[in-house]
């Protein structure tokens, strides 16, 4: 009967342990792989403590219980030099191991490093330039452009083997992460800023790949595939979505932008080459500002009396108040979708009773002419002082 219940558990061990995904320890990127050594090695290195730790704390347990009359009983002892050496001098040099080959690591593994080898024993020959890829983090998709080949795609990636490829990453709206676990660690994409990941595949097959960062409703729909191709099969892919001559340009991009969930996979043939540029400037929707034409402005020491003139240019996250969906990220009840649970939904703003005195700020503490601003009476409106929009005129002497 024990021999029946020991297998039955560890039946059912092998069985739970064979629905895992274990591409994180056996990844087809280079990239994937040394990080996958580095885990490895780290997990070894420390467990060279913690196994005879555990190990000792039952062995002196069992071997000094009440019952065991042989083990020697020093109840004065209280120090042994050897000992201490022994407890200090390994976790010491464990701790020196762990932190050159993570300083080594840091370095080598830096995403923004371009490629200087293909595998362990194939370096990245002289003159070979990587593949570039454009990504974009949208609400819930993502997009890949590819500027040399002018194409771009929805849900779906592909790559050539054995060839660098240099990915530049950035968000439409909310922080996401892209991840692929077998080519390389996750890479943060965020909304005016571009992040870079360096990588490469080194076996041919579909991967999958994901936001790994949370970022709204959409977000455990958020993923894609990654194809890794021969070169020949990478070209008669690029030449398929050549033939699909729909157009992507800053208009086509606006109506993508906006918030969908479980997108298809979708062709572009035809791709502005400025709009990644334009995406990553936060300046798609037309009359806005681009931020390097702002970071010029301020390099020239600002708009001065001109500065109302660029405000309606600089806005940006209100760009989808209007839209009849629910804004990113969004739950009940605003995106209209059912609750998941019993649980309150957020904070429950008290009830305020028409009749009651509109709250205003309370008088200044400092000196000055400030005298308090008294509450408004039920049915006057309140006045717009120093309203977003509407700046003082800032014009003088020195005209700024």
């Amino acid at each position: 009967m024990k021999s029946f219940l020991r297998f039955s558990v560890l039946l059912g061990t092998v069985l739970l342990l064979s629905g895992c995904d274990w591409v994180v320890m056996r990844p087809s990127g280079d990239i994937a792989v040394q990080q996958r050594d580095l885990i490895l090695l780290s997990t070894v290195l420390m467990l060279l403590i913690i196994v005879p730790v555990i190990f000792l704390t039952f062995f002196f347990a069992w071997k000094y219980r009440a019952s065991n009359k042989d083990a020697e009983y020093a109840p004065d002892w209280h120090h042994s030099t050897r000992l201490e050496l022994v407890i200090w001098s390994a976790p010491l040099a464990i701790i020196l191991v762990l932190g050159t080959v993570t300083w080594i690591t840091t370095h080598k593994l830096d995403p923004y490093r371009p490629l200087d080898r293909i595998d362990a024993n194939t370096p990245v020959a002289e003159g070979v330039e990587p593949l570039v890829v454009e990504v974009v983090a949208l609400d819930w998709k993502w997009l890949f452009l590819y500027p040399e080949q002018g194409i771009a795609t929805v849900n779906e990636l592909a790559a050539p083997v054995n060839v660098p490829i240099e990915f530049k990453i950035t968000s439409s709206s909310m922080m996401n992460s892209f991840f692929i676990p077998a080519l390389a660690g996750q890479i943060y994409a965020m909304t005016g800023m571009e992040t870079k990941l360096n990588a490469v595949i080194n076996a041919e097959g579909v991967y999958k790949g994901f936001s790994g960062n949370y970022s709204g409703d959409g977000f455990s729909h958020m993923h894609f595939d990654f194809h890794g191709m021969s070169q020949d099969g990478f070209d008669a892919w690029v030449r398929k979505v050549q033939a699909d001559r729909t157009p992507l340009g800053r208009e086509e991009y606006l109506v993508l932008e906006k918030p969908s969930e479980r997108e298809p996979v979708r062709y572009f043939g035809d791709v502005d080459p400025a709009l990644y540029e334009a995406i990553l400037n936060m300046c798609v929707a037309p009359g806005s500002m681009c931020m390097h034409e702002m970071a010029h402005i301020d390099r020239s020491g600002g708009g001065g009396v001109d500065s109302h003139a660029n405000y309606a240019r600089l806005r940006y996250d209100n760009r989808h108040a209007d839209d009849p969906v629910a804004a990113p990220g969004a739950t009940f009840p605003e995106a209209g979708r059912e609750a998941r649970g019993d649980e309150p939904q957020g904070h429950q703003p008290r009830a305020v009773s028409p009749e009651e005195p509109t709250p205003q700020p309370a008088p200044s503490s400092e000196g000055g002419d400030d005298k308090g601003v008294q509450p408004i009476p039920p049915g006057q409106a309140p006045r717009q002082e120093g309203a977003p929009g509407k700046p003082d005129d800032d014009s003088g002497p020195s005209g700024r």
